[in-house]
């Protein structure tokens, strides 16, 4: 069996997941880059030597067929990282009830059958490692997101679980973001209130999740932990 360590990231066309997996690419890691419909960032990736895979993460099926679909690459992951997400407030979520069934499907049901499908492959890796990214509002949720902040709650209680029922041989983290990259539609006066509301008042950057990433990776002894990366924001909410 190759020695080449393997990671599966969900998500990875753009922001955290993008950043991840070329960081990933650039130590030498075969790195299977998910994505659902855009294929930008992991066009990208693909020249640098990634092998993207296409899936619906809203679709049971189609999470069966990705699983399947890696698993004829690899008898090895090292790495899974759960990032891959949905944001929808109440409104959207209360006017729509596919973008209901989206929240919990993306961040609770596809990492429980990716976790649960790729056990053979984690358990063939030495020091396997999977990091669920969940969110700063895990512990103290936002009313205007009630269905979100509930579904990464439910992420949350997921890598206490398979933290317990994976060891010894994987361990199972997470990391809570707080005000990393704004998004484009944010302006000034959003990102002027967040940042007086963090104690760092700053925006943090990709650097700081991926230097996360490491230490979950490469210390042994530590599992069903999760690190806030947030700037002391969730001292605030």
């Amino acid at each position: 069996m190759s020695q080449q360590p393997v990671a599966l990231i969900t998500g990875a066309g753009r922001r955290f997941g993008f950043a991840l997996a070329k960081s990933l690419l650039a130590e030498g890691y075969r790195v299977f880059a998910h994505y659902n419909s855009s294929r930008d960032g992991v066009a990208e990736l693909e020249e640098l030597g990634a092998v993207g895979v296409q899936a619906d993460l809203t679709s049971h099926d189609a999470i069966t067929a990705l699983i399947a679909a890696v698993q004829a690459q690899t008898q090895r992951i090292d790495l899974l990282v759960n990032n891959a997400s949905c944001f929808f407030n109440n409104q959207t979520v209360d006017s729509d009830p596919t973008a209901l069934a989206a929240v919990f499907e993306v961040h609770v049901q596809a990492p429980y059958l990716l976790i649960n499908g790729f056990r053979p492959q984690l358990k063939q890796a030495d020091n396997a490692v999977v990091i669920n990214i969940t969110d700063i509002y895990t512990d103290s949720p936002s009313t205007d997101y009630i269905a979100y902040c509930a579904a990464k709650a439910g992420l949350a209680n997921l890598t206490l679980s398979f933290a317990k029922a994976l060891a010894p041989e994987v361990r199972v983290n997470g990391i809570q973001p707080g005000p990393i990259l704004f998004l484009p539609e944010h302006d000034s006066e959003h990102r002027q209130k967040v940042l007086a509301e963090t104690p760092l008042n700053l925006e943090g950057g990709l650097e700081p999740m991926l230097q996360a990433v490491r230490f979950l990776r490469d210390n042994p002894f530590v599992t069903g932990e999760f690190i806030k990366v947030d700037g002391g924001r969730a001292l605030m909410i």
